[in-house]
């Protein structure tokens, strides 16, 4: 870490809005760019930058200086895109293995009001709680947790296999439970 960066920090930290101003106008049109290159769109690359600000102010008093300034902010970027598009690919996967009725249900729910997103929401849940302990725990930590099925593996004691093949079991008796529910 430079000299410059240490005095930035210590400003920032120090609440100097004159700093994180000036490290902000500096970086973001670059930090925009690459998340915009990465997830496609405008509005969510938009938001996910501003996230990757935020996220830097709270970690600034972690930082340990091992890296540069626009390094840690473009690690901070990088996992807030790695995590965009995982959500976004387990809805589809999730999406995709559930029957084209549940989701067509699902999809109206999403565009009305909010009391029906929360009965979605408590749909959910009580499909979740159906299931065996292990499953609700496999998908607890996959899509809540947002963790990988590697973590999963250690968390749980099993192969990667294991793990891999317990959260599609999981995942066939949710939708399964769901339907019914």
């Amino acid at each position: 870490m430079f000299v410059n960066e240490e005095k930035i920090v210590k400003q920032i930290l120090q609440k100097d809005e004159r700093a994180l101003l000036f490290f902000y106008r500096t970086h973001h049109a670059s930090v925009l760019r690459y998340v915009h290159r990465q997830v496609g769109h405008t509005g969510i690359a938009e938001e996910l930058t501003q996230d990757c600000f935020l996220d830097f102010i709270e970690g600034l008093r972690n930082f340990r200086g091992e890296s540069s300034l626009k390094t840690y902010l473009f690690s901070i970027a990088r996992y807030k895109v790695i995590d965009h598009i995982k959500k976004k690919k387990i809805k589809k996967i999730l999406f995709s293995a559930l029957p084209k009725s549940v989701v067509e249900n699902m999809a109206s729910v999403f565009m009305d009001d909010q009391l029906e997103q929360k009965e979605l929401a408590q749909k959910i849940e009580k499909t979740i709680s159906l299931l065996p302990n292990d499953y609700r725990l496999i998908l607890r930590l996959k899509y809540m947790d947002g963790r990988r099925i590697k973590e999963i593996a250690r968390v749980l004691a099993l192969t990667f296999k294991a793990a891999e093949s317990l959260l599609y079991r999981a995942r066939q008796a949710f939708i399964r439970t769901y339907s019914t529910v």
